[in-house]
């Protein structure tokens, strides 16, 4: 039991050792993908494209619950003229279109829906070309690590010194000559 903590000890005392060594040698830097994208007029081509289809599709949508609910209103205000039989002629028929409009939406808004589909069409290519050239930067500058400020990861600060949005925008051909990093 007395060599196992030993053993412990030494490796724990041995990786506090030798981790900073292999955290040093390493180069880090981020990007900032949001501002990049912003800056790629293909990328906001497509973004106008799939803001305009998906409007184009909630409006469809709409429409179907307008529709439905002009079927309800219709039954509640000649529910006391109906026979059984008809009244459930119409719920059947409201049922329908209920069906057919959460169908539609599944259709267009759900997993793998059209909407999913026609963004991953456009928006992935334009995505690809912005790793393409972060990637060769990267590779340019030595790094081996590289964060992207504006995703899921916490940045609390980042010095400008490891900002390497510009030479992205560079590689993409979208730099601005008047503008120069703060080094």
């Amino acid at each position: 039991m007395r060599r196992k903590s030993i053993s412990k000890l030494v490796f724990i005392i041995l990786a506090a050792y030798l981790l900073p060594a292999q955290v040093a040698a390493q180069k880090f830097g981020y990007v900032n993908t949001n501002f990049i994208l912003s800056k790629m007029p293909e990328y906001n081509e497509a973004k106008t494209e799939i803001d305009k289809l998906a409007t184009e599709w909630q409006l469809e949508i709409q429409e179907m619950q307008i529709e439905i609910d002009n079927m309800h209103s219709d039954l509640k205000a000649e529910e006391v003229l109906l026979t059984v039989e008809m009244k459930e002629d119409r719920l059947k028929a409201i049922s329908e279109r209920e069906t057919a409009l959460k169908e539609y939406q599944k259709k267009v808004f759900g997993f793998e829906g059209l909407f999913f589909l026609k963004k991953k069409e456009l928006i992935k290519p334009v995505q690809d070309k912005v790793f393409e050239a972060v990637e060769k930067m990267a590779h340019e500058h030595k790094l081996q690590i590289v964060f992207d400020k504006s995703g899921e990861l916490v940045m609390i600060y980042t010095d400008p010194v490891h900002d390497y949005t510009d030479f992205v925008l560079e590689e993409l051909g979208l730099g601005d000559p008047n503008d120069v990093l703060d080094n």
